[in-house]
């Protein structure tokens, strides 16, 4: 199978570094994307056109996520607050304090229906709104976490958050379980705890059973379609894909570099590529099963490519960069566009 390659198209405008850019959902004819100018910009993916400008926050705009209609989309910053948009009108429907540092990741939860949110921030709390009741409360807060949550997907009823002290916890809420990866430059840790939900403790003190393994920091979580692996991605020039089930390690993804920043990762065409960015600039693609490399690519010459995201239905892929652009890249070869 070709993966997508050629440059497409440069979305420029950004007044800053750009720390996040999302399809939107289903066919992805739109682009979102948040940057540390404090906007957020929503592109048409065929012309590249700047089709609206969402402005509220008053600090870096570090995570974005849309609804499955489209009609709404979350976005999170270093305002320590959760922001529910309306697309159509411009306009925040909701906004939700709680966190008391920067909000580093935020995903829509539930059933899919577009009832929950969750969010988690440098407070080391995963918090979870309710967008259907006025209170400005959370309805669950989980604290266990030793350090900042950076990274966070959500799949039905499990929550999966990476943290800054360099685990994985996988909240089951369906099951009331956490199961933690300790995520390490020797070996990874696995841990299934049988906890009650209103009993979620913080499990620092994992750290005095799993002393062979020196943590590095999570940047990057997510879920393969079949819900049955965790790609990891940590601050040590390294991509791991753990069984979710036992936490071993089945493939792990090297070459890029990635030791101080945070570097999105995800999974492209059907869970057959890992995709990353880097901090030297370069996009880095991977097979999934072999961990082999497939493609290399310069992008951001000379600064760091802070996130990728992979839309499977249009072949197309983007990566976002502290250049303060975003590049497009797609499988035909005879395009190659710049607005």
């Amino acid at each position: 199978m070709s993966f997508p390659t050629e440059h497409l198209r440069t979305l420029t405008g950004h007044n800053g570094p750009v720390n996040i850019a999302t399809f939107s959902a289903g066919s992805g004819q739109y682009v979102l994307t948040g940057c540390s100018d404090r906007l957020i910009r929503l592109f048409n993916v065929s012309s590249g056109n700047l089709v609206q400008t969402y402005d509220a926050h008053g600090h870096a705009v570090l995570d974005i996520a849309s609804a499955a209609d489209n009609a709404r989309f979350a976005s999170v910053g270093g305002d320590r607050s959760v922001f529910l948009w309306d697309v159509a009108s411009v306009r925040t429907l909701r906004r939700w304090g709680g966190h008391w540092g920067r909000v580093e990741a935020v995903r829509w939860g539930g059933d899919g229906n577009g009832e929950v949110i969750v969010s988690g921030g440098f407070d080391a709390t995963v918090r979870i709104w309710d967008c259907r009741t006025t209170s400005p409360k959370p309805i669950q807060v989980f604290e266990d976490a030793g350090d900042g949550v950076d990274c966070l997907d959500v799949r039905g009823h499990e929550i999966c958050a990476g943290s800054v002290d360099g685990k994985v916890r996988l909240y089951d809420l369906r099951m009331g379980m956490i199961y933690v990866d300790v995520i390490g430059r020797e070996r990874s840790l696995h841990l299934a705890l049988a906890i009650s939900l209103n009993k979620f403790r913080n499990d620092n003190n994992i750290a005095d059973v799993c002393v062979a393994v020196e943590p590095d920091s999570v940047t990057s979580v997510r879920q393969t379609k079949d819900g049955n692996a965790l790609l990891i991605s940590s601050l040590d020039n390294t991509i791991r894909l753990l069984d979710k089930g036992n936490g071993n390690l089945l493939q792990s993804y090297k070459g890029h570099k990635n030791t101080e920043y945070r570097i999105r990762s995800c999974l492209g065409m059907n869970d057959r590529f890992v995709l990353s960015g880097s901090e030297d600039g370069k996009l880095w693609t991977w097979d999934l099963l072999e961990g082999t490399v497939v493609a290399k690519l310069e992008a951001h010459v000379g600064k760091a490519a802070s996130a990728v995201e992979m839309q499977d239905l249009r072949k197309e892929w983007l990566s976002a960069g502290t250049d303060g652009e975003i590049r497009r890249l797609t499988l035909h070869a005879n395009i190659w566009l710049t607005s």
